[in-house]
């Protein structure tokens, strides 16, 4: 089964009835709408008297166990507050819908464990599969329904979000086929993402082998060699020097970007992982190298155009060195300053230690025939690299697309769920985000084995 033509092989349902819910649209016939009150149930249950000491933590939508070496720091009696959780246990993370729009904020939990109480703990009834009872929340939680709900200044979702919200309610055989299918789908994106993820690596590594290479040694395979004097670098042409990088460039502050920047600016604003926005004024001349100065402090970003340097970086231009620039910023990404530089207390990037790392200096035509070289020759790697990395968020927002649309009634898994296969998890890389990931299945649908349905459900 190819992944795209996963969705576009699936029917529509063939009867639908307005849900009534303007996001939900039509939906299947025979499903019902239910408030969640009808569906769900919500408490907490403290760990007074440190009942449970494994602490789990809810991260992009995944339980986790924390490992003790993470709980560093925390005695053992701040543990009772927290709330204890139970394998099939829903866990939303309720807090600051206003100012984060990317995070998963529910897990099913296959765990019995510990987890802050500052999160909601909410459980199915026996209207829904536990699994589908997540997968819907999850659903939602992708079309970004409960970013309209929550109260307080950061828009903190509670109990009486869930209570009235619609929740749709197919059968019960057909909760348990949605599940399975989907969960199938999932374990193929996540094999294709690890793939591409795997080939991004090696890429990475590629282009890292040539530009050290060329950075170390230059372009001559016959040049003559010298000991650098500098034991992790090791021999060098012998017609280079050796110098620190304070005695190549200086490294500028960034400034603070005016509160007010005009719609139709046109000078790009770099901050430390690249292009943020724009502006109408730059502070730095072309060419010019930006560094990651905090947060994602060390990474490196050339530019053949001026650019306005926000604070959170230093700039090298024309003014503020003496070597080719498109040169200097290989070999700055080469000497991985995020690795070997550290502030006290913030993690960042500290100007004296930058300034005494050592390069190896070509003369100025050699570091510009380098540069043209790396830029030839890396053209096609980046490409490659760039097109993975696309087809990795294509089929990511395929996945969003196809949960969506199945949960809320839109396509018709019934028949593609029966003839699925069984698979293993073992044959799912680990580590990719997915419905599988909290245990949505665990076995191949079967329509005739599943019981009938305890009550009819009405809208």
């Amino acid at each position: 089964m190819n992944v795209q033509d996963t969705m576009d092989g699936l029917p529509s349902y063939p009867r639908c009835r307005p849900s009534g819910v303007e996001w939900l649209g039509d939906v299947p016939e025979h499903w019902g709408v239910l408030a969640g009150r009808a569906c769900y149930t919500s408490g907490q249950v403290l760990n007074k008297g440190m009942l449970e000491s494994r602490v789990l933590s809810l991260s992009y939508g995944q339980i986790k166990i924390r490992p003790e070496a993470s709980l560093h720091g925390l005695v053992p009696e701040s543990f009772e507050t927290y709330q204890i959780i139970d394998p099939g246990d829903i866990v939303c993370r309720p807090t600051d819908l206003q100012n984060d729009w990317n995070s998963l904020r529910f897990g099913l939990s296959r765990h019995r464990g510990i987890i802050t109480a500052a999160y909601m703990c909410l459980r199915t009834t026996s209207k829904l599969d536990r699994r589908y009872g997540h997968i819907l929340l999850h659903a939602y939680d992708l079309k970004k329904v409960f970013y309209g709900l929550g109260s307080g200044l950061r828009q903190n979702l509670g109990w009486a979000d869930f209570k009235s919200l619609p929740c749709l309610l197919p059968p019960l055989p057909e909760q348990r086929a949605i599940v399975w299918y989907l969960d199938y789908v999932d374990r193929r994106i996540r094999r294709y993402v690890a793939a591409k993820r795997r080939l991004i690596g090696l890429l990475d590594e590629e282009k890292q082998a040539i530009v050290n290479r060329a950075v170390t040694r230059g372009l001559d395979p016959n040049v003559r060699l010298k000991p650098s004097g500098v034991e992790w670098l090791g021999d060098v042409p012998e017609h280079w020097e050796i110098r620190r990088l304070k005695a190549v460039c200086q490294l500028a502050y960034g400034d603070s970007l005016p509160a007010v920047a005009r719609d139709d600016g046109i000078v790009p604003v770099f901050g430390s992982n690249g292009p943020v926005g724009v502006h109408t004024e730059a502070n730095t001349e072309a060419p010019c190298i930006v560094l990651g100065r905090k947060g994602s402090f060390g990474k490196v970003h050339y530019s053949t155009r001026p650019v306005f340097a926000i604070d959170t970086t230093y700039y090298v231009d024309e003014r503020h060195s003496t070597a080719n620039l498109a040169w200097l910023s290989r070999a700055l990404g080469w000497l991985r300053l995020d690795a070997v530089t550290r502030d006290s207390a913030i993690p960042g990037l500290n100007r004296e230690e930058a300034y005494d790392q050592f390069l190896p200096l070509p003369p100025v035509h050699e570091q510009t025939a380098i540069a043209e070289y790396l830029d030839k020759v890396t053209a096609d790697i980046d490409a490659a690299i760039g097109l993975a990395r696309r087809q990795v968020e294509l089929v990511e927002e395929y996945r969003t697309r196809l949960i969506a649309d199945v949960v809320t009634g839109k396509l018709d898994v019934r028949e593609a769920a029966e003839q699925l296969p069984d698979e293993a998890e073992s044959d799912v890389p680990s580590g990719e985000s997915g419905p599988q990931e909290n245990g949505l299945a665990k076995g191949p649908y079967d329509a005739e084995k599943e019981p009938a349905i305890a009550e009819e459900v009405t809208t």
